[in-house]
This record gives C-alpha cells, structure tokens and sequence, in this order.
C-alpha cells in the first residue's frame, strides 16, 4: 500500500495574504504537510509515501516526485504509471492542508473493504481518496469532485464508501478555518501558527484568531 500527497509551495493558501506573508504561507504549508506525513508514517499502513510537488523540498520518511503538471494531470499520471509498471497496490490520495487528520483515521480508512473510499471535503470537494486499484480509476478534483468521484466509482461498477469525519473534511484554506487549528490541532501547523503570535480570539460571538 502507498500514500501520496500532492503539495505546492510556491505561492502556497493564497486566501491568507491578508494575515501571512508570502514566506510564513509557505512555512504553514509545508507544517500542514509535515503533519500529514507524520499521521501517514506513524498509521504503519504504507510501504510507500510519495509527495507530488513542484518544489525540492525534505519531509522526513517520504519521496519527493517532482512535476509541474496540474493536479488530475499529475495523479492521473501516477496512477497509469503504476499500471504500466505492474504494481498493483492499494493507493491512499490525501490532501496536504488536513493538518488536523489521525493516525486512528488513516488506519479506519485503510482498513475499508470498499473498492474506492471518498473522504468528502466542505463545498463539495475531495480530501481523500482510497483506491483499492489504480488501474480501474481516475482522479477529477476541483468543483464537486466528491460527486464525481462517486460517479466514476458507479460507472466503474466499484463499490464505494464514503467516510465522514471532521478531521478530513477540515481543509485549511480561509482565515476563519485557523482557530480549527489552534483548537483541535497538536502538531507542527498549530505550534507553526502559535509561534507567530496567533491566539484564539472571540469575534462576534465566535471564536476567531487574532496576532499578538
């Protein structure tokens, strides 16, 4: 079984310009990202754990296969090219802005009977994929790839299951999604986020972050 997690860093959450510069947007991506490797790793699942990126970067207990192409691009690509090569495994396709995900969580999903396992992202997206066999699925995300990917494992005839969790479906794109970081996160994104200032802070009645 293999693990990838297609990252960028270069110009890395946009949407936060507003309280990140350039250069802390990328160190939070890439502790977002040493995070998820870290769950990866420490889950014991995967013989294999491969960061798709377009940079030359260094995360402990993983390859780094470099390419410029877009997302489905890249994956689908991976995806055929371990067709080609014969090598039938499992694959785990994760997102690397989950920071909050479980080592309990990747084991449950590896752990799944079902041909594909679609963890759902907010708006529709795709946070997670487990794919029992690469060489009888493709990958489409952006829009509501949660339903497309439902409707490529159906037209596929492959079973599919859908696994909900709060963990996984917390991706960190919007200001307001850093308080679910300082709350509920115990990794490097948190302590990332704390040593540049950022505090938990009411706004309005809810719980917002603010930089001291």
């Amino acid at each position: 079984m293999r693990a990838i997690i297609p990252f960028k860093k270069c110009n890395a959450k946009s949407r936060l310009g507003a309280l990140l510069s350039e250069k802390e947007r990328e160190g939070f991506a890439m502790a977002m990202l040493s995070d998820v490797a870290e769950a990866l790793i420490s889950s014991g699942c995967f013989g294999a754990i491969d960061i798709l990126s377009s940079s030359i970067i260094e995360i402990r207990g993983t390859n780094i296969v470099l390419t410029e192409k877009g997302l489905n691009e890249a994956l689908n690509e991976y995806l055929h090219k371990m067709s080609y090569h014969s090598i039938h495994e499992p694959v785990l396709i994760i997102m690397a802005d989950i920071p909050l995900v479980s080592i309990k969580n990747i084991k449950n999903i590896a752990s799944s009977s079902a041909d594909i396992v679609i963890v759902p992202g907010r708006m529709g997206g795709t946070n997670a994929l487990f794919i029992r066999d690469p060489s009888v699925f493709h990958v489409d995300y952006y829009g509501a790839s949660f339903l497309k990917h439902r409707e490529i494992a159906s037209t596929n005839k492959l079973k599919h299951e859908v696994f909900d969790s709060f963990n996984l479906s917390t991706d960190i794109d919007e200001t307001a999604d850093l308080a679910e970081v300082l709350l509920h996160g115990t990794g490097y994104a948190a302590r990332y986020l704390r040593e540049l200032g950022f505090i938990l802070a009411e706004n309005g009645g809810r719980v917002g972050v603010k930089r001291i």
